[in-house]
């Protein structure tokens, strides 16, 4: 026997006229929507922060493909009848008639040669990160070529602006630095080693993080005092100067200084993840869950940890875009990265050291800009997304 409630939609049907509900006039309720529908659709609300997302991901999807965009080898070659693809695979010298372990394509003889007895198609820029061009027609840091007449940017080649190396590819759209490498690789590949290092180094210190305060959070009492001060002597520790002992003994690399910023930057989310779990492990479900003799681990990972995670989650584009700045910052310093990696904090450093070479530090500085900004206006936007009383709006 079923009862209808007064005043439910279940009393209305029960009690309507038999016509009315066959023709459909009394409307059905909406089926609920999901939470996260409600928060993509609050997201998605958010234009600037929508567009920042894309723009970010084709930019950093173009950067993962640099070897493609920006290389010193071609991205195919017919050489008598074989087809090679040098941008994958190292071919020797030998194999072109020379005598090195590696083939250098920008040789005069290897491109005669190649070109004699078949064709090369090259990127769009014909130029690694770490190519010198030999070939400046002004000393380095060289202006962009755009800005040099044609007569003396392709004077350094043997048939002048009739060679077939004075081309669009061997240009430099923005100059050169103080070696002679090319500014736009250069910046294809500063830009992804930035991001790739921002995001590893967010992804780490959060896990890291996250552990920490639900532990503390969790179990509170003397396991929360006892963090609490070890986190206060860590905090306390001298990041810079600690940084300048570790490259005193260990040679400084991408992975050395990801593990060193790891181990010094990891409280950053523990915090916010102690205060959630403070906060939700006296609520009624949890002590529910306790009777119910679900273990400890099951309750925290299950059950609070993603709670937590929402105000976890927007802090986290503002992590990453902390991490990149770090490691600008650091090799601006000259404690990041080995000299000579591709870096926008090393532009930076030589456009502080060539104030005549303007191009050097205004296009390093556009791109952790561009970056920076991407970030943030991703960051808000995902700050919307969680925030309660848009993501309830948003139906």
């Amino acid at each position: 026997m079923q009862i209808a409630l007064p005043g439910s939609r279940s009393a209305a049907i029960a009690f309507a006229p038999p016509d009315a509900v066959r023709s459909g006039s009394i409307a059905a309720t909406p089926p609920p929507i999901s939470l996260n529908r409600r928060r993509l659709k609050a997201f998605a609300a958010n234009r600037r922060g929508v567009w920042s997302l894309w723009i970010f991901l084709i930019l950093f999807g173009l950067t993962l493909i640099s070897e493609f965009i920006a290389n010193d080898r071609p991205l195919v070659v017919s050489y008598r009848g074989e087809l090679l693809f040098p941008v994958v695979v190292n071919y020797p010298e030998s194999k072109f008639g020379g005598f090195l372990a590696e083939t250098i394509y920008r040789d005069p003889f290897i491109a005669d040669e190649i070109n004699a007895n078949g064709w090369m198609i090259w990127p769009p820029i014909r130029y690694a990160d770490a190519t010198v061009d030999e070939s400046l027609a002004t000393r380095a840091p060289s202006p962009p070529s755009w800005l040099i007449p044609e007569e003396t940017r392709c004077s350094r080649y043997p048939l002048g602006v009739d060679d077939p190396s004075c081309t669009l590819g061997n240009m430099h759209w923005l100059g050169t630095d103080d070696q002679g490498r090319d500014v736009v690789a250069r910046l294809l590949y500063g830009f992804r080693i930035s991001v790739l290092f921002g995001l590893l180094l967010t992804a780490m210190t959060s896990v890291i993080g996250i552990a920490a305060g639900a532990v503390q959070g969790y179990f509170g009492g003397w396991v929360d005092l006892i963090g609490q001060r070890l986190l206060d002597i860590w905090g306390s520790m001298p990041s810079l100067y600690v940084l300048l002992i570790i490259s005193s003994v260990l040679v400084p690399g991408f992975w050395v200084l990801l593990f060193v910023l790891v181990i010094l930057g990891w409280t950053s989310l523990v915090g916010i993840v102690r205060a959630e779990f403070l906060r939700a492990r006296n609520l009624e479900y949890v002590a529910a869950a306790r009777a119910l003799g679900v273990s400890n681990r099951a309750i925290m990972f299950r059950h609070l940890l993603p709670n937590a995670m929402v105000a976890t989650l927007t802090f986290m584009p503002f992590i990453t875009g902390g991490s990149v700045t770090t490691l600008t910052a650091l090799d601006f310093l000259g404690l990041g990265l080995p000299p000579g990696s591709p870096s926008l904090g090393e532009l930076l450093a030589q456009g502080k050291n060539y104030l005549f070479a303007p191009w050097l530090s205004l296009t390093s500085f556009a791109v952790i800009s561009l970056i920076l900004i991407l970030l943030v206006f991703i960051g808000e936007a995902v700050r919307d997304a969680f925030d309660p009383r848009k993501t309830f709006a948003a139906r």
